[in-house]
């Protein structure tokens, strides 16, 4: 597969072909997203916040997921029109339009294959298939680039008004929601505190390891549209899903296998090793955003003083 390389003077992300393969790309993401929150739902292992206060008030309403979410979606859609419209685009209506419908969808089809009682080993496989799913078809559809959920819009239109830190905001807004889950007998589990808090960091690794190549093949193949680069960007896709699981793999069984040869106090401080490399590479990831946004600005500047 050639390199891919691009010529800042082009504008990719506007030609039609970009475009429509980014649109593609933002409703796989948000069926992915129903898929996850459907497993979950169906283990009864919790779901994530706003959907779980939104499948609590639709049953107290006898209306269905889809319907109430989208006029949830709706309400939270107009107030980010109001203060902060550039986070709207045409995922902002594939998520908000789509994913409580799809969650009901999905369910049907999982009652099909799984009429039986719910038992521990399946909750325990609902949980890791649902959140793993669920957070890559965030990363993807956030990926595009084509607008957010209303419902994750919010929290940067509060932090940007009162320049409270995001992450302050987003927790308490997850947790606003918890507590409304709780209080309207919302499907509220052990998944749904996970999803509020520690769903960000594999939403992340999908981003690191997946999503962002997958957005580069896109632009290199809306630039040069061919058989041959379609086949490459797939094929190293595949690879890369490939290397992910294998690594996740091997590093398992070989942690397994080391284990026993560890003192309580050695896994304590390699716990706190790994938290702060965690912490380290997520600071640097937020100043190469900030220093890639700063000159995506002066870029945007330039051409237009140039005009």
């Amino acid at each position: 597969m050639e390199n891919i390389s691009y010529d800042n003077s082009k504008n990719v992300i506007n030609k039609p072909l970009d475009f429509f393969l980014r649109a593609v790309m933002s409703l796989v993401g948000v069926s992915l997203i129903a898929l996850g929150a459907a497993f979950m739902r169906s283990g009864k292992v919790g779901i994530d916040p706003f959907t779980a206060m939104n499948i609590g008030m639709s049953n107290k309403l006898g209306i269905s997921l889809g319907l109430f979410q989208l006029l949830a979606n709706l309400v939270l859609f107009i107030i980010v029109l109001i203060f902060d419209r550039k986070q709207i685009g045409i995922g902002t209506i594939f998520n908000m339009v789509l994913v409580g419908f799809e969650i009901e969808y999905f369910s049907s089809i999982y009652t099909m294959f799984f009429p039986k009682a719910i038992s521990v080993p399946m909750m325990i496989f609902d949980a890791i298939v649902g959140i793993l799913v669920f957070t890559l078809g965030t990363s993807i559809y956030m990926s595009t680039k084509l607008g957010v959920s209303p419902y994750d819009a919010i929290a940067p239109i509060i932090a940007n008004k009162t320049h409270i830190k995001y992450q302050k905001i987003r927790s308490a807004q997850d947790i606003l929601f918890m507590v409304a889950a709780v209080v309207v007998a919302g499907p509220f589990g052990f998944m749904t505190i996970f999803t509020a808090f520690f769903a960000g960091s594999l939403i992340s690794f999908w981003n690191n390891t997946l999503s962002r190549e997958l957005m580069l093949h896109i632009d290199h193949f809306s630039m040069k549209p061919s058989l041959q680069n379609a086949a490459g960007g797939l094929f190293e896709l595949g690879r890369r899903g490939y290397d992910i699981v294998s690594s996740a793999y091997q590093d398992t069984y070989i942690m397994q296998k080391q284990m026993s040869g560890y003192t309580n106090t050695e896994i304590e401080e390699l716990i706190k090793r790994t938290n702060d490399n965690i912490r380290k590479n997520e600071q640097v990831q937020l100043i190469l955003n900030k220093r890639l946004e700063s000159l995506n600005v002066e870029l945007k500047q330039r051409a237009l003083s140039n005009k």
